[in-house]
């Protein structure tokens, strides 16, 4: 697929895929502790990437500079973020995972405006970024006061990990597009890096003893393939073709999924500020990009006019 159709589709197909990706998680938790579901997912994910890899006849680069940023990406983009959310659905469901997925493009914003000259920020970022910011307290419940649990602290492991993926979003598009670098082979080098990396760190931090069972593996299996490996090279593309905000907008979907495999698969319940405060996140997105503020004028201009046009 070419062109904005094969871009569009390869946004959809992340969306889906990513907001799956939390499903998987907590049925891998099921019998795998946090590292080992991050490790697995890696582990598979490259494994799919080294395939297709093969099958295309890509060779590596041999610019030690692109390893250089690869390796940057493959602990933003993986190998960080991954422990975090795996950590953090031991305490929170994955629907609620997802949601917290969704404040990456505002942080992807925060990274762009100092980074990037032409995604400085801008009064309807700003205005974006402050409604955003109240739907993550609408989220977190501040009203309910500050209980250092299990819960808040996973929330907060949420935001890391959605913190870890803005910068990564940035450093791909300052750093690795320009180089104009096969899309498979950044996804290989990056989930290549987080793989060895956490197979080094594995001894420490995933020598728990491990009880698999045919829905955990397949969950680990389509974490790696699809979430991992095959995903990541759609996303390479959609960031090179859109820009790093834009691209992270991905996740304006994932909640959708997420939270109705959630409620659907594992019977998750719902509360009422988790729906609130993802759709303040949403409006702050929109608004950040000036979209409300567009509709606004058009739905102005259709109200001007003489009363028999109304």
């Amino acid at each position: 697929m070419t062109g904005r159709f094969g871009i569009g589709a390869r946004f959809v197909a992340l969306a889906v895929v990513w907001g799956a990706s939390f499903l998987f998680i907590k049925v891998g938790l099921q019998g795998l502790s946090p590292a080992q579901v991050a490790l697995a997912r890696v582990g598979f994910g490259a494994l799919a990437l080294a395939v297709v890899l093969a099958v295309r006849r890509r060779p590596l680069p041999r610019d030690p500079a692109l390893w250089g940023h690869l390796a940057v990406v493959s602990v933003l983009l993986c190998a960080a973020p991954f422990l975090l959310f795996s950590w953090a659905e031991q305490y929170i469901s994955s629907g609620l995972a997802s949601i917290f997925n969704a404040t990456t493009p505002l942080l992807t914003m925060v990274f762009a405006a100092a980074a990037l000259p032409a995604e400085r920020l801008t009064p309807p970022r700003v205005a974006g970024l402050l409604l955003g910011f109240a739907g993550v307290l609408t989220l977190v419940g501040v009203w309910q006061g500050v209980d250092l649990s299990h819960e808040l602290t996973a929330q907060l492991a949420c935001l890391g990990a959605t913190t870890c993926y803005g910068a990564a979003f940035v450093y791909l598009r300052r750093f690795v597009s320009p180089k104009g670098a096969d899309p498979v082979v950044v996804a290989f080098g990056q989930v290549g890096f987080a793989t060895v990396l956490l197979l080094v760190l594995a001894p420490v931090v995933a020598s728990q003893p491990m009880h698999l069972s045919a829905a955990v593996v397949v969950s680990m299996l389509a974490l790696g393939v699809l979430g991992t490996g095959i995903a990541y090279v759609w996303n390479t593309r959609v960031v090179a073709a859109w820009g790093a905000a834009h691209a992270s907008s991905v996740t304006y979907l994932t909640p959708v999924v997420g939270v109705a495999l959630g409620v659907l698969v594992l019977n998750e319940p719902v509360h009422w500020n988790e729906p609130v405060g993802a759709l303040l996140v949403v409006l702050g997105i929109l608004a950040s990009h000036g979209k409300l503020a567009r509709r606004a004028v058009r739905v102005s201009d259709e109200n001007v006019g003489p009363p028999a046009n109304r």
